[in-house]
């Protein structure tokens, strides 16, 4: 490394002729004692003239101009060049760019991510690091690098453009002297550090958990100029304060990770945006938009969305002028690349209806010996990564232009435990009716149409479209029990629903397509985000061709959009959920979840001198999906169906659901979630997964159900529903009534006799009675008062069953309820044990959750 500047202070330091031992102040403090002798010395010996005159002004040394230097003295013969969006100079280790004039001030996409990490981080390949939007300008002899935001903007070019230009200014990052000029006044700057630091805008170190990168155990591995991008790869080490990594890996000192950095020029005209409607699910750019016709700011969103032009624009069906191609990285394992690929190009069915034909298609990445250029984390190209990482999930994100919201390109994440996750929740899900499932693990070609289904859901996101939980209600219980139906049609109206496998289709239906696939709404989504209208030339006159297309969904109601706006609230949109009458889903579902319990869950889920872990494992994904169909009941009590009607387009947005289908929830609930499932509390299977804690498992998973109904904001919607409705309504208080004689059920019979599973319930019930009478927002509660009379009325239940009770047990069960009742309406209970504890997730399944991905099962259950 060069080193400049001023030279040491004790430079003599450096002379090996002085003496040693001899300090350096001695030495100075002679050097002046003889300079001062010589100086008297010379003025009596100078006598004559000197024979060298003095040198004039003009003939001193000059000090070095500032400013640029001639371009060879910087750009030297050492120099590997590449000509590209700028010319690229490397000389040694460090990178020069030739920034041209004519791109200055161009906007500019920045793209940091992680192409390789250590086990000691929990990152993976290809996670994005930052995406920014810049530009170059030029000041004098000085470049600066600007970030650019465009969430503010003003709708014409008049006066009110300036006032907003005033609250826009853009921050300067970073600034680079011009060291050199080439041809046309390009400006050669030095970037080195920019890719050696980490600098705070780009960096990477939320990703790697890093600290500070150390630069002498850093380096720029290669650096690629392209016509309009610039890839940049760098190996960064980080210091780690000594963090432990993944299955037991040492907790060193550092932590190194190879970046990938990518300046990608964005369109000097941008696309045309096209706005979003609510009526669509699709991903945005949003701003903030000035000098409307409203007259006060707008908020404006462009949906993020592929450029697609057609060849011939005439033509009905055309082949687009550029496809939108995915890559599958190198890494991919060859025996699912089939699968993928398949999971990608069965969009193209879609596309059709926007007027393209082989709109999109997916292809091998290069290897290195075909293209030794090529770079998966390169920002031109769409890429499928496969990341090694036990994280069950799966990921489509894409980068956009923030003006138009146009796809510069998209990198989709597939984690590798992704395989085992969906294996699992199909087993759970199908495993009565496909014969595949009755072993574990499932067979390869079943897991290859798993994954295919998979990436067919992520690459919609890549696409542009959100989630859609409303296309999961979209086809009825017959339907989805029809061979012929599913096959042609699948299990729901979206495959960007969280629909996923078919749980209700019974032994005999003879259903063979049991996994999702591209439904009605995603033709629909598609046709509104990609189809050309080219009579437009803004954005607002697509507005009407657009609205016509939304129009449909009045007489057609599979291509309804919704998705979490309402979720917990409308029981229409839910995670998890195929059917449009959830008691029937569920009461078919809970029946294949016995079959499987009863006659596949054991040999799929054991093997000769292996323990019981997956046999453990496998019953909590039982229980899991039976928690899950128990909550796709509740949903309806209290339940608001939301319609996305705009004026002139159907009627009410918002229609509570029907007082018997709430009726008939609270039924099926105190009949199906409030008893213990015999086939998966079998004795058989417990004495060999768990030695205690069976009853706090089943009761939790019953409380569970219990608190949710029992919400402030369920019985909110509850009183809302009775004061618009009046006796049409489901009421708070007819609610606490059925749960409360339903979960008491016992007293009704001759001789009251209540298990253990059911008493530890009972207690659960009373120590939730005791929240929302004596809890911290009782007192506002209109559920107060409901529950202190319903309790009057349980205590004198209690005292006409005790003289019948003969079961010592349940007797001394009965004589301490009753006395925790008078507790409770005194404000002096104290619960007792068995269910008053609060069970997470990890204590009623065993397992924990795996993040809030697409593929989490327990979003459902967790209200993700």
């Amino acid at each position: 490394m060069a080193i400049s500047g001023n030279p040491p202070r004790n430079a003599d330091v450096l002379n090996p002729r002085r003496p040693f031992g001899t300090s350096t102040m001695t030495t100075s403090l002679r050097s002046a004692a003889l300079a001062t002798l010589f100086a008297f010395a010379s003025v009596g010996l100078a006598q004559t003239p000197p024979q060298t005159p003095p040198q004039t002004p003009q003939q001193r040394p000059q000090a070095p101009k500032p400013g640029p230097k001639p371009y060879e003295e910087v750009v030297t013969k050492e120099a590997v060049s590449q000509d590209g969006v700028f010319k690229v100079h490397r000389i040694d280790e460090r990178i020069l760019w030739e920034i041209p004039q004519n791109l200055l001030g161009r906007k500019m996409l920045w793209q940091t991510e992680v192409a390789q990490l250590g086990l000691t981080t929990d990152g993976h390949p290809g996670t994005p690091a930052g995406i920014q939007v810049v530009r170059f300008e030029r000041r004098n002899d000085r470049i600066y690098l600007r970030l650019v935001n465009d969430s503010v903007r003003s709708a014409s070019d008049d006066e009110l453009k300036v006032g907003v230009a005033a609250i826009s200014v853009e921050p300067i990052v970073a600034s680079y002297p011009v060291l050199a000029e080439g041809k046309e006044k390009s400006a050669v700057v030095e970037v080195t550090n920019l890719f050696l630091s980490d600098p705070q805008d780009f960096s990477v170190r939320g990703v790697v958990g890093g600290a500070g990168v150390d630069p002498s155990r850093s380096f720029i591995e290669k650096v690629k100029a392209f016509p309009e991008n610039i890839e940049t790869t760098s190996t960064l080490t980080f210091s780690t304060g000594g963090r432990g990594g993944l299955f037991g890996a040492p907790a060193p000192s550092a932590t190194t990770a190879v970046v990938h950095y990518s300046l990608v020029l964005l369109p000097e005209k941008p696309m045309m945006g096209r706005l979003k409607d609510s009526r669509i699910g699709y991903f945005t750019q949003d701003f903030l938009e000035y000098g409307t016709p409203e007259y006060g700011s707008q908020e404006r969103r462009y949906i993020n969305r592929f450029r697609l032009e057609k060849k011939d624009p005439s033509a009905a069906l055309s082949e687009p002028k550029k496809p939108i191609v995915f890559y599958l990285a190198r890494e991919v394992p060859t025996q699912w690349r089939t699968a993928m690929k398949k999971g990608v190009e069965a969009w193209n069915v879609a596309f059709e209806q926007a007027g393209f034909k082989n709109a999109i298609l997916c292809k091998d990445a290069p290897s290195v010996k075909e293209d030794p250029d090529w770079s998966d984390e390169d920002a031109r190209f769409n890429v499928i990564r496969w990341a090694p990482s036990t994280t069950v999930n799966a990921r489509g994100a894409s980068i956009q232009d923030p003006r138009s919201g146009e796809t510069i390109s998209s990198h989709v994440i597939v984690w590798n435990d992704i395989l085992s996750g969906i294996a699992d929740m199909y087993w759970g899900q199908a495993g009565a009716v496909d014969s595949r499932a009755v072993k574990l693990p499932l067979p390869q070609p079943l897991v290859a149409d798993l994954l295919q289904y998979v990436i067919t859901h992520e690459v919609g996101h890549a696409l542009g479209l959100e989630h859609n939980f409303k296309g999961s209600t979209a086809y009825t219980i017959a339907q989805l029990r029809n061979p012929e139906f599913t096959k042609q049609h699948g299990l729901a109206s979206s495959v960007m629903s969280y629909s996923r496998f078919n749980y209700v289709a019974q032994p005999g239906d003879g259903v063979t397509n049991t996994i999702g696939m591209i439904g009605p709404y995603d033709k629909f989504a598609i046709e509104y985000g990609y189809k050309p209208i080219e009579s437009a030339k803004a954005p607002e006159d697509e507005k009407p061709q657009l609205d016509g297309i939304l129009a449909r969904q009045v007489a057609q109601p599979e291509l309804r959009f919704g998705n979490y706006n309402y979720l917990g609230i409308d029981p229409s949109t839910q995670m998890e959920l195929i059917g449009s009458d959830p008691v029937a889903a569920s009461t078919l579902g809970l029946a294949n979840i016995d079959r499987i319990a009863k006659n596949v869950l054991f040999n799929a889920s054991t093997k000769f001198g292996e323990d019981y872990t997956k046999l453990a494992k496998m019953r909590s994904q039982l229980l899991v999906q039976r928690s899950l169909e128990l909550s796709h009941v509740a949903m309806a009590i209290g339940g608001v169906v939301e319609t996305d009607y705009h004026y002139g387009r159907g009627n009410d947005v918002f229609k509570p659901v029907p007082r018997a289908q709430q009726k008939a929830a609270v039924a099926f609930l105190l009949d199906k979630g409030m008893h213990v499932p015999s086939a998966l509390y079998d004795p058989r299977i417990l004495n060999k997964i768990q030695p205690t804690g069976v009853v706090s498992q089943a009761t939790g998973i019953s409380t569970s159900i219990i608190s949710s109904l029992l919400t402030d904001s369920r019985v909110r919607r509850l009183l809302d529903n009775e004061a618009i409705n009046g006796s049409n309504a489901y009421t708070a208080t007819e609610l606490v009534s059925d749960l409360t004689r339903g979960i008491w059920s016992e007293l009704a019979a001759p001789a009251p006799k209540v298990d253990i599973y059911r008493r530890s319930l009972q207690r659960s019930f009373l120590s939730t009675m005791d929240s929302k009478t004596n809890g911290s927002s009782a007192n506002t509660s209109e559920l107060r008062p409901i529950a202190r009379a319903e309790l009057k009325a349980l205590a004198a239940r209690i005292d006409a069953a005790l003289p019948k009770t003969t079961d010592a047990a349940t007797r001394s069960h009965l004589v301490e309820s009753r006395r925790d009742i008078g507790n409770i309406l005194n404000n002096k209970y104290t619960p007792a044990g068995g269910g008053s504890r609060s069970i997470t997730l990890a204590d009623l399944f065993g397992f924990k959750t795996k993040g809030d991905g697409c593929w989490n099962i327990l979003a459902g259950l967790e209200g993700k």
